[in-house]
């Protein structure tokens, strides 16, 4: 019974119906993947078109007049210059953050200490927190300190995060201590041996980290629309928050307001992909 349900599987038929149904998985895939990207599409587009073109009936997706108009717009009546910077001020120290979480997952991994597991259990128990409750703790805590409405009262909040320290750990678990024993036998230091052994070899979640770190920080809107009262240090969600209620029937800006937003996104992910991949792919072998 066994040799011909065998048989029966590795028959020209089987191998047949099997390669039959790859392609028309893959068809009916890459035509909702289609129907999914037209919008998003469409949006790109529509931020190079002329303000009558966008509104006209029937829409048209490609532009039949290319202008960079929306964009000027941005930069020129809007301050999306000054949104930008705060922006790329809140990821920047949200990477030093991101190697200051790598630090403490090679220690919460690597290193035994009195009350190791019990620090680490309370690390993962802030986990279980919801940030709203947590808000309004740090504001009053950062007012006394006179950090509010300052870009030091924006970024330090987010420095670290437990969710990153967790999964540094786990990763950083799985490399040999015996690599580590070797290379300070050869009188390497500890700062050496993290830089030059540790971080090469958890590219794979570094790279995770990364885009989930440059996502947090290129999308923060709640927070610093709470510290920060004035206008030059609103971010590029609060600058594209404020231009919906400003500019609501100029859909051009709206248009390039949300590519300007999403394509740096788009761009990270596109370059950190195999590493992704790459770590799902080890994830699987342990």
């Amino acid at each position: 019974m066994s040799k011909s349900t065998a048989v029966s599987k590795g028959s020209p038929d089987a191998q047949h119906g099997g390669r039959l149904f790859q392609w028309i998985s893959g068809i009916v895939l890459t035509i909702g993947g289609l129907f999914f990207l037209l919008p998003f599409f469409w949006m790109i587009m529509s931020s190079f078109k002329p303000e009558s073109e966008i509104v006209q009936i029937p829409p048209t997706l490609w532009p039949s007049h290319f202008t960079m108009q929306s964009f000027k717009d941005l930069f020129q009546n809007m301050n999306f210059g000054v949104y930008l910077k705060n922006t790329l001020i809140i990821v920047l120290f949200s990477f030093v953050g991101l190697l200051l979480n790598a630090v403490a997952g090679f220690g919460f991994a690597k290193y035994d200490f009195k009350g190791r597991n019990a620090l680490f259990v309370l690390v993962l128990a802030t986990m279980m927190i919801p940030s709203q409750v947590t808000m309004i703790p740090v504001y009053l805590i950062l007012n006394s300190m006179g950090l509010t409405n300052t870009m030091t009262g924006i970024v330090l909040p987010g420095f670290v995060g437990a969710f990153a320290i967790f999964l540094f750990r786990q990763f950083m678990s799985t490399i040999p201590t015996e690599l580590l024993e070797a290379t300070r036998l050869d009188g390497a230091s500890e700062y050496r041996i993290f830089l030059q052994i540790v971080l090469p070899i958890s590219k794979p979640i570094l790279a995770v980290q990364a885009i989930l770190t440059f996502i947090a920080g290129w999308n923060s809107f709640l927070w610093p629309l709470i510290v920060a009262n004035d206008e030059s240090l609103y971010t590029l969600s609060v600058g594209l928050s404020l231009l919906k209620g400003q500019y609501a029937s100029n859909y051009g800006l709206q248009m390039a307001g949300a590519t300007f937003m999403v394509a740096p996104v788009i761009v990270l992910f596109t370059y950190f992909q195999k590493h992704i991949i790459e770590n799902f792919s080890i994830s699987g072998m342990k």
